[in-house]
């Protein structure tokens, strides 16, 4: 699956919501409205991510994940057999309570607000599937091309995976791995029949599993806090999964979204190191596309990806969704001249590092900045084709 145009300006997925929204996802929690009733409120939130973006000149389009509480945990909405639980509800089962707690804090995790999901059942995708009913909205809204973020197979594994709850229903935590890869997989073919241009794959939690390896350095990365296995163990098991997930999968562009955390505006508590652990893992990946974040300085250079990324395609990250400072196009297009030493063009896509709204109740930042740095984007793009050869 291809686009003819150079450099196609698209967004990794989340859309700061409106207040309005917000409310609506407490009250539809709390049993106060239905399903019915919320995605009415839900409709209009997502016809207002989709103007923002349109009006940006975005050519991959997302419905900003407007319906989702955030990247992950939604999906206990969509699969029976999980339920979410907060994260001080989940603190308990962690051996180190005292500890964990002060790690909350200094990282600035809101502790009541990211909610996480945990398999507490067998699982079984509902009538819904899990994005299917938001691909259907966004198709009749748009003539864009669509994306649909999904959690990926290990993200989903490693974080809804507590023993001694979750073990009841799956031998063991591979098995509930190639479980979600199963249902992932029929879902992606669905999307496809539906119409969606691409899929991403979520799995910032990578970059835990390399740079958080220790205890003490956990991040809370999509509330993986059961899962301290070797880094090399974790990886291999990482591309099983995804590469589980894609199989026999075509009529589709495929992609994986590898970051270092969005829940915080303050650098200095997420994550920080650049891909070379990872690069050669992701380059066994079956997929089309590394969505990857470069435009802060924690993700390090840009030139790690020269001797592993081969016939893949980058969603390359230009734009920071966290600062209040728009980049300007020349900075983009100096970003972009950099990595065209040893890219081809056409296989260069051009995204923010990450969502905009991650977790509902944390955003990271305005729908107002949030604008202008996708224009910011389609302006440099376009003056990117002009340089190279599309007129």
């Amino acid at each position: 699956m291809n686009i003819s145009r150079l450099f196609p300006v698209t967004v990794v997925g989340s859309w700061p919501r409106p207040k309005w929204l917000l409310e609506a996802l407490r009250r539809r929690r709390e049993g106060a409205i239905s399903q019915e009733e919320f995605d009415a409120i839900a409709d209009e939130a997502v016809l207002l991510a989709v103007k923002y973006q349109e009006d940006a000149g975005v050519d991959i389009l997302s419905d900003g994940e407007q319906r989702r509480d955030n990247f992950y945990s939604f999906i206990a909405g969509k699969v029976y057999g999980i339920e979410l639980k907060t994260v001080a509800e989940i603190v308990d089962l962690v051996p180190d309570k005292s500890r964990f707690e002060m790690l909350l804090r200094s990282l600035d995790v809101p502790a009541y607000s990211i909610r996480n999901p945990v398999v507490t059942s067998k699982l079984r995708v509902g009538p819904r599937g899990i994005a299917r009913d938001e691909a259907l909205f966004l198709k009749d809204h748009t003539i864009r091309l669509i994306k649909v973020p999904l959690p990926g197979p290990y993200l989903l594994t490693r974080s809804s995976w507590v023993p001694g709850i979750s073990d009841r229903y799956y031998q063991s935590r591979e098995d509930l791995g190639f479980e979600y890869a199963k249902i992932l997989r029929e879902e992606i073919i669905a999307l496809r029949d539906l119409g969606v241009f691409f899929i991403q794959l979520d799995e910032p939690v990578l970059t835990e599993v390399v740079y958080g390896p220790d205890q003490s350095q956990q991040t809370f990365m999509c509330a993986a806090l059961f899962s301290r296995r070797n880094p090399r163990e974790e990886l291999e098991f990482a591309v099983e999964l995804i590469n589980e997930t894609v199989k026999g999968v075509s009529g589709i562009k495929t992609g994986i979204h590898v970051c270092r955390g969005n829940w915080s505006r303050r650098e200095e508590a997420l994550l920080k190191g650049d891909y070379v652990p990872l690069m050669p893992y992701l380059a066994e990946t079956k997929v089309d596309q590394l969505v990857l974040e470069f435009a802060t300085p924690r993700a390090g250079d840009v030139e790690t990806l020269k001797d592993y990324i081969g016939d893949k395609e980058l969603g390359y990250g230009v734009v920071n969704p966290r600062t209040d400072d728009v980049e300007s196009p020349q900075e983009i297009i100096s970003r972009v001249n950099k990595i065209l030493r040893f890219m081809d063009a056409k296989k260069i896509y051009l995204n923010p590092d990450c969502g905009f709204g991650t977790f509902a109740e944390a955003p990271v930042n305005t729908p107002k900045t949030a604008f202008k740095k996708l224009r910011s984007m389609r302006i440099a793009a376009e003056e990117l084709r002009k340089l190279y050869g599309e007129k």
